[in-house]
């Protein structure tokens, strides 16, 4: 046997090892290198230590970069009208919270600061279940209040919350500085990713990979629905303007995954003049990315001459293929509507805010006992794990502890190495970058680079150093204590979003079936997006619940076959109303 060969064989023996919940808890995601986001990370960090130091205020500069530590981490690939709300929401509330905070560890003892941070836990739990702006908010103002309780801030009581909310402004300057001349950059590829996705999906129809390909091309679709439903309104879709042209694309791009489902149905393999058409598309109906200039009038005169495809369309699905090929989302009045949002019910809201809230007045309790006065980091801690609509908490709590003693391990090496300040600048810059890009790949990989950033953020606060390595304990706990709240008060709680979940798409596939042949083709679009959609969150749902540790592994692979027979009945009736079928 080969070294090569050999060495697979050992890590499949240890794949089989490790129970599937943990190998998914440790799974890092796939995407490229996020270039722009590990800029915006050194600099949102370095730039105000910088500064700070050139005036003689290091620790105004810290309380600044907090500011833009925290926006950097919370940002994302979403429209830069999105992202800006984001920031200027955990900006706000991070910086309320600082100055409570604040108040709390100037004029109150022990007892007034962990009732602070008991109420700062129960008004962060309440307000965090009520949507993805919410739950940024809410987190923030938590993560302010221990930072405020833990950290004296020099100066009048409003300098701290403003320096902080200074911060989370220059992170914002940074990620909307490119909407000067790529004003609909995110949404433009997001759209593109779809006719990319279909181009993949036809390369592999009639293969093993079919499904799986099917599967990334509905994800993208529901990406650019999501990225294109802020714009959605019809001022904007009748427009020729680039964001009216996305839309048309948008449209086109429903028409073509239809088309490209019916064909992946037939199960044949296709011809390169069949699989090279979604790139054809884009190149035709996506408009340019330049901010300003006017994009094709997709409303405009039709061609005497429609453009006749590079295929002979001999089955249904080539010919939805042609039709599509022909008039791109001509025919569509199809807008990109965001997802539908059930609130929070009252005695979900209750029971996070009251569970929250627990974990973090013991934390409190508990870091009082270890450091008096500066025992921020475990409740800070708290406020960062968790968080169950960020992923799995056991996931989030195992690479945390991972992430943190790596840091600590490498605080060991830039300690022995580096004592200037100007110096300790650039490492915060290193590993403001591996923290950025570490948000886009692996929680454990940002809570390295975050660690290594608090240790030059305690340097120039004139802390004692020897409280990083307990910082490792302290992780620990405050990992225990979220995990002991989390599975003793709902152990079953994984099973219970799935099924709800899997229910919906079951729901939503069925619904479809039953109305779209007798449908328009707007009303069909739309009940195939939302079943797709669905099954989709369902798929995502099982993922995250197969990454918590349960008591009935049996349930799991009963939900995933329901999924899967509801997405194969989604396709099938795709393929027969595409052949032209009537009820």
């Amino acid at each position: 046997m080969s070294v090569p060969t050999a060495l697979r064989a050992r890590a499949g023996t240890l794949r089989g090892a490790v129970p599937g919940w943990l190998g998914r808890s440790l799974r890092a995601a796939r995407a490229p290198f996020p270039r722009a986001a590990a800029v915006r990370g050194a600099l949102a960090v370095s730039v105000p230590l910088m500064v700070g130091l050139l005036a003689g205020h290091p620790v105004a500069g810290v309380v600044v970069g907090l500011g833009g530590l925290w926006a950097v981490g919370q940002d994302s690939a979403a429209p830069y009208k999105a992202r800006a709300l984001r920031i200027a929401a955990l900006g706000g509330s991070a910086a309320v919270g600082l100055l409570a905070g604040a108040t709390a560890l100037r004029y109150g003892d022990a007892v007034v600061i962990a009732a602070l941070l008991a109420v700062a836990g129960l008004v962060s739990g309440w307000v965090s279940v009520g949507g993805p702006l919410a739950s940024v908010a809410g987190m923030h103002l938590l993560l302010g209040a221990t930072v405020g309780t833990g950290i004296p801030v020099p100066g009048p009581w409003w300098a701290g919350p403003l320096e902080l909310l200074g911060g989370a402004l220059f992170a914002l300057t940074l990620t909307c500085l490119p909407w000067l001349w790529r004003r609909h950059s995110p949404e433009r590829e997001a759209v593109i990713a779809v006719f990319d996705a279909a181009e993949r999906a036809l390369s592999r129809a009639g293969t093993s990979g079919a499904t799986e390909a099917r599967a990334r091309m509905t994800l993208a679709l529901n990406t650019a629905q999501d990225l294109l439903a802020v714009h959605s309104s019809r001022k904007h879709a009748e427009r020729p303007t680039s964001i009216g042209g996305l839309i048309t694309a948008f449209r086109a791009s429903v028409q073509l995954v239809e088309a490209v489902t019916a064909l992946m149905v037939e199960g044949r393999p296709l011809p390169p003049a069949v699989v090279r058409v979604p790139s054809l598309l884009a190149a035709r109906v996506v408009p340019p990315v330049r901010a300003g200039r006017p994009a094709p009038d997709a409303s405009g005169p039709v061609p005497d001459r429609e453009p006749e495809p590079p295929f002979t369309a001999d089955t249904p699905g080539l010919r939805a293929l042609a039709e599509v090929y022909r008039a791109p989302g001509r025919s569509l009045t199809l807008l990109p509507d965001p997802p539908a949002y059930a609130g929070p019910r009252l005695a979900d809201r209750l029971r996070f805010a009251l569970l929250l809230g627990g974990c973090t007045l013991a934390a409190a309790v508990v870091a009082y006992l270890l450091h008096g006065p500066r025992g921020y980091w475990l409740p800070m801690t708290v406020a960062f794990l968790y968080k169950p609509d960020l992923g799995p908490v056991f996931g989030r709590a195992l690479n945390r502890c991972l992430g943190t003693v790596a840091g600590v391990g490498m605080v060991a090496v830039v300690a022995w190495l580096v004592t200037d300040q100007w110096a300790l600048t650039l490492v915060a810059a290193v590993f403001g970058a591996v923290m950025a890009a570490g948000v886009r790949y692996h929680y454990a990989l940002s809570t390295f680079g975050l660690t290594v950033i608090v240790f030059v953020f305690i340097d120039f606060l004139g802390d004692d150093r020897q409280l990083l390595p307990s910082r490792v304990l302290e992780t620990v706990i405050a990992a225990a204590l979220v995990l002991t709240a989390h599975f003793l008060t709902r152990p079953d709680s994984w099973r219970v979003r799935a099924e709800l979940r899997v229910a919906a798409a079951d729901r939503a596939w069925r619904r479809y079936d039953r109305r779209a042949p007798a449908a328009s083709p707007d009303e069909r679009h739309q009940l195939r997006r939302t079943a797709y959609r669905r099954l989709a969150e369902a798929r995502q749902a099982l993922d995250t619940a197969g990454a918590e540790p349960h008591r009935d592994p049996d349930r799991f692979p009963v939900l995933e076959r329901r999924v899967a027979r509801a997405e194969q009945g989604c396709d099938a009736i795709t393929a027969y109303v595409v052949a032209g079928g009537r009820r």
